[in-house]
């Protein structure tokens, strides 16, 4: 399994509407897009899928924007927004794109992807925006790499 660049950006996205959200504030679409470097229609599509999947909150008005509560914040993990943007089967899926990778039927990479597999599918189910946003702030990781 490896992330879709919808799921990438989506994750991205999660995680700075977790920041701002920390601080008390609400941030709207053209700042999130500003911030994970994605053009505003794709960024506006994968907001409406979070939205959708109850990982965020739009408010409208002057005042509003895109938030997430502390409690979701904390309960929200990785494989949540995988699986509302990439699909709950994207977990399964073959690291080569065979429709049929099996334990009897294994692709050249099968074994050798299979611990590997584990330990990704382990991190996105334990792994929460809660967590990666207090890295952020702690500034231990970052979104933006500048040259």
């Amino acid at each position: 399994m490896i992330f879709s660049r919808a799921c990438e950006y989506s994750i991205r996205a999660a995680i700075f509407i977790t920041i701002q959200s920390l601080e008390g504030k609400r941030v709207n679409l053209k700042e999130i897009s500003k911030e994970i470097d994605s053009p505003e229609a794709f960024t506006a599509k994968m907001l409406q899928q979070l939205k959708k999947n109850k990982i965020i909150n739009s408010v409208q008005g002057t005042t509003g924007g895109f938030e997430i509560t502390k409690e979701n914040m904390k309960n929200i993990k990785l494989i949540h927004i995988v699986s509302a943007i990439d699909g709950e089967e994207s977990i399964e899926l073959c690291i080569m794109g065979l429709k049929k990778c099996s334990e009897m039927h294994p692709c050249p990479l099968h074994h050798t992807f299979k611990t590997i597999k584990h330990d990704l599918i382990d991190m996105i189910q334990n792994t929460s925006l809660y967590s990666m946003a207090m890295k952020m702030k702690a500034g231990k990781t970052y979104l933006r790499i500048l040259n």
